[in-house]
C-alpha cells in the first residue's frame, strides 16, 4: 500500500493526568472549584441525553463526560458511573495514560471494579469507563494542583449526588496534556498525492517537472516534491511490443514480463538530442544486460537503442553479445568459464548486471556505474554520442578491475551492496550504496562514500573503502557513512525503515536532493517515496535533513544562537540494531543551553560558527559536525529548528528536532 506525506495532520496526545472521587466536603485542596456550577437536584433528561445532574464539556472538540446511573442512593448502595472521553478533533489524538483514584468515603465495589486506563483515541473514537463504588472510608484524598499552560488542556467533570441522606460528590479531575503528533504516510484514502515508486530515479525536464522512473516500470511525476501523480500507465504504454521484445531477447526470464524489469535510471543526452533510460533487464542465472532506450519526449514512445553490457554468459552464447568485441577475441576467456554460470561460480567474481547509474563528470565524460550482491559494483566509460559502451577506453583485469565488465569500485565477494548512486555535490563525487536486504526486516540502508574522482577510489570518513576482498556480514558494520537507518520520532504512528536504493540530484537554485522509498514497522512490505535534502557539512561530508522536504532552506549565515537554544528531541541513527524485529532508533532528549552545555540524556557541549550554518554537538566523547536550519516538521505546517551531523569518530548520524515543553 502507498502512503501519503499530504495527510499528516498535526496531532495531539493528550495524557490523562488524575481522576479522584470523593465524598462532598473531604476535598482538602483537590483542585479549585470556585468557578463550578451549581448543580441542584432536578428531574428529567437534557437535550444531549444527559440526565440533569450529570456533567459534560467539550474543549478543541475533545468531550469528557462524567455520569452516574441516579442522583439518590440509600446507604450499601452501589454507584454507577461513567467516564467518557471522545475525541472529535480531526487533527488530535487523544492517548490513555493509567491515573490513579483516590476516594474518601466511597471505596470500589469489587476488585477491578475502578479501570484506571483508556485506550488511545484517533479521530472519532472514544472510550467510556464503567465503574461502581460503595460507600466506605478510603483515607485522605490528598492534593492536586491543575496544571497550567498553553500545552495543556484540563476538563473538571463532577456530579453530586445524595448518598445515605449525606451530600456526596463523584468528581475528575483530568489534566490533559497536547503532545504534537503527525500522523504516519499512509492514508491513500485521504490523500492520494504520494508516490509508491520502487528504486526510484529522479529526472529534472526542462519545463521544471520532476518525474521519477522505477522497478516494474512505475513512473511518478510532480512539480513540487511532494505532490506526486502516477504515470504507470503512461510509461508501460510507451513501451511497444517491439521495444520489449528486444529488451528480454537475451534474458531466460520466468513469471510476469514486467517483474523482470529493475531500477530504470534516466538522463538526457545533450549530444544525441533523446531521452535515455537504462533498464535492468533481468534474468535467472546472472543471465542480465542493462539496455539502452531512447525517446524525444520523456514520457516516450521509448525505442531500444542496445545493450550496454550483459551478464551470464557461456561458451554457448557469448558470441550473442559484444564480448568479442570488447575482449578482441573469438573464444571466450578461461576465467569466464571455471567462474561461469555452469559450475555456480559466476557470482564469486562477476557482477549481476542490473542497477545501472549514469551521469556526466565535470568534463562532460558520460560514466555508468552498475552490479550488485556477489560480484560486485563496477563501472563503465560509455560513449557520449551513441550512449553506449565507448569501446575504445580498455580494461585491466585485476584484483578489483575487468577487461569486459570495467573497473569495480565497490563491493565483491557476495557483500551485500546494491543501487549504487553517484552524484557530484560541491567539490566531491558521492558514491551512494544500498546495505542489506530491500524487505522490511531485511536491513537496508544507504552508506556514502567520497571521491575527487568519477571513478574513484571512494572512501567514507574514517578512511574505510567500500571494497569487499572477502565475505562478510556488512549490514551494520561501519563501513560507509550511514546517512539514516530505522528511526521514529514520537510524531509517527509506525517506524520507517528499510530505506534503500535512492538517487540524488542538485536543483537549479544548488539544492541538493536524496530520493528513496521506504517501508515502514507496520508489518507489511508496503513501501513509498520519500525526498530529504542534502547538506555538506564543514568537512565536505553530506547530512540529510531530518523531515520530508518541505520548501525549507538553510540561511549560510545561519540561525541566531537563542533560535538555536532550547529543547530536542534527538534521534542518533546508531548502527547495530536489530533489523529483523523492526527495531528503529527512537527519541531521546537533550537541551542545547545557552551556556554552551548539553544537559538531558547526554551531558556535553555545543557550538555554532558565527555568521554559518555549521554546528557542532559534543556528546559521548564525539563531535557530531553538521548544521541547523529552519523546517516544517514531517507532515504539518509547524516550523521548528533542527540539526543534522555526522559524528567525527563514529560517522553516526544525530538528528535534532528542537519543542517546546
Amino acid at each position: 500500500m502507498c502512503n501519503m506525506k499530504k495527510s499528516f495532520r498535526r496531532a495531539f496526545a493528550l495524557v490523562a493526568a488524575l481522576c479522584v472521587l470523593t465524598a462532598c466536603g473531604e476535598e482538602s485542596g483537590a483542585g479549585d472549584y470556585s468557578n463550578d456550577k451549581d448543580v441542584a437536584a432536578q428531574d428529567g433528561i437534557s437535550e444531549n441525553g444527559l440526565n440533569s445532574w450529570d456533567f459534560q464539556e467539550t474543549q478543541d472538540d475533545i468531550t469528557v463526560t462524567l455520569s452516574t446511573d441516579k442522583q439518590e442512593y440509600a446507604e450499601g448502595e452501589t454507584v454507577h458511573y461513567t467516564l467518557t472521553i471522545s475525541n472529535d478533533n480531526p487533527d488530535y489524538t487523544v492517548s490513555g495514560k493509567k491515573f490513579p483514584y483516590s476516594n474518601k468515603g466511597l471505596v470500589a465495589a469489587s476488585d477491578g471494579s475502578m479501570p484506571d486506563l483508556f485506550d488511545t483515541l484517533r479521530s472519532g473514537q472514544s472510550e467510556t469507563l464503567e465503574g461502581s463504588l460503595v460507600g466506605g472510608n478510603s483515607g485522605n484524598p490528598g492534593n492536586f494542583v491543575s496544571a497550567s499552560s498553553d500545552d495543556v488542556v484540563t476538563f473538571r467533570p463532577y456530579v453530586q449526588l445524595n448518598y445515605g441522606g449525606e451530600e456526596a460528590m463523584v468528581r475528575c479531575v483530568l489534566s490533559l496534556k497536547k503532545i504534537m503528533v503527525v500522523r504516519q504516510f499512509g492514508d491513500k484514502a485521504k490523500n492520494n498525492k504520494n508516490a509508491c515508486c520502487h528504486d526510484p530515479s529522479i529526472f529534472k525536464d526542462t519545463d521544471g517537472t520532476y518525474y521519477i522512473f522505477g522497478t516494474h516500470i512505475c513512473a511518478d511525476s510532480t512539480e513540487d516534491l511532494f505532490n506526486w501523480t502516477e504515470r504507470n500507465d503512461d510509461f508501460k504504454a510507451a513501451l511497444s511490443q517491439e521495444t520489449r521484445d528486444k529488451i528480454s531477447q537475451w534474458n531466460d526470464d520466468h513469471g510476469e514480463w514486467w517483474g523482470n524489469l529493475w531500477a530504470p535510471d534516466i538522463i538526457y543526452n545533450k549530444a544525441m538530442g533523446k531521452y535515455c533510460i537504462y533498464l535492468s533487464a533481468n534474468g535467472d542465472n546472472w543471465k542480465s544486460n542493462i539496455v539502452l532506450l531512447t525517446a524525444d519526449k520523456v514520457m516516450g514512445p521509448y525505442e531500444y537503442a542496445g545493450s550496454v553490457v550483459y551478464g551470464g554468459f557461456g561458451e554457448d552464447d557469448f558470441m550473442q553479445t559484444d564480448v568479442p568485441q570488447v575482449l578482441g577475441e573469438d573464444s571466450l576467456p578461461e576465467r569466464y568459464i571455471i567462474n561461469g554460470v555452469a559450475n555456480k561460480k559466476w557470482g564469486d567474481k562477476f557482477p549481476n548486471c542490473i542497477d545501472p547509474c549514469v551521469f556526466y563528470d565535470d568534463e562532460g565524460k558520460l560514466w555508468m556505474s552498475y552490479g550488485s550482491w556477489s560480484g560486485g559494483i563496477f563501472m563503465l566509460e560509455l560513449d557520449e554520442e551513441t550512449g553506449l559502451r565507448d569501446y575504445s577506453v580498455k580494461y585491466e583485469t585485476d584484483k578489483h578491475s575487468d577487461s569486459y565488465f570495467g573497473k569495480l569500485i565497490a563491493g565483491g565477494c557476495y557483500v551485500s551492496g546494491e543501487g549504487s548512486y553517484i552524484q557530484k555535490i560541491g567539490d566531491y563525487y558521492y558514491l551512494f550504496i544500498s546495505y542489506g536486504a530491500l524487505e522490511a526486516k531485511g536491513g537496508y540502508n544507504i552508506r556514502v562514500f567520497r571521491s575527487k574522482t568519477p571513478d574513484g577510489d571512494y572512501v567514507d570518513e574514517l578512511g574505510h573503502t567500500p571494497y569487499y576482498d572477502s565475505y562478510s556480514l556488512n549490514i551494520n558494520q561501519p563501513v560507509g557513512i550511514r546517512l539514516f537507518g530505522g528511526y521514529r520520532w514520537k510524531s509517527m504512528t509506525v517506524g520507517q525503515v528499510a530505506q534503500g536504493h535512492n538517487s540524488a540530484f542538485v536543483d537549479d537554485d544548488g539544492k541538493a536532493y536524496i530520493v528513496f522509498h521506504t517501508r515502514t514497522t507496520s508489518g507489511n512490505e508496503g513501501h513509498f517515496v520519500k525526498v530529504h535534502q542534502l547538506f555538506v557539512n564543514e568537512d565536505g561530508w553530506l547530512v540529510a535533513a531530518p523531515f520530508y522536504t518541505d520548501g525549507e532552506s538553510l540561511d549560510e549565515n545561519g540561525l541566531e544562537r537563542s533560535e538555536i537554544a532550547g529543547d530536542y528531541e534527538i534521534i542518533i541513527h546508531k548502527l547495530d540494531i536489530n533489523f529483523a524485529k523492526y527495531e528503529t532508533n527512537n527519541v531521546e532528549k537533550i537541551t542545547l543551553n545557552e551556556d554552551g552545555t548539553i544537559s538531558g540524556d547526554y551531558e556535553g557541549s555545543w557550538e555554532v560558527k558565527s555568521g554559518t550554518a555549521y554546528i557542532n554537538v559534543t556528546i559521548n566523547g564525539d563531535t557530531y559536525k553538521g548544521v541547523a536550519l529552519k523546517m516544517n516538521i514531517e507532515g504539518s505546517s509547524i516550523e521548528t529548528t533542527v540539526f543534522t551531523a555526522l559524528g567525527q569518530k563514529s560517522q553516526v548520524t544525530i538528528w535534532g528536532s528542537k519543542y517546546e515543553e
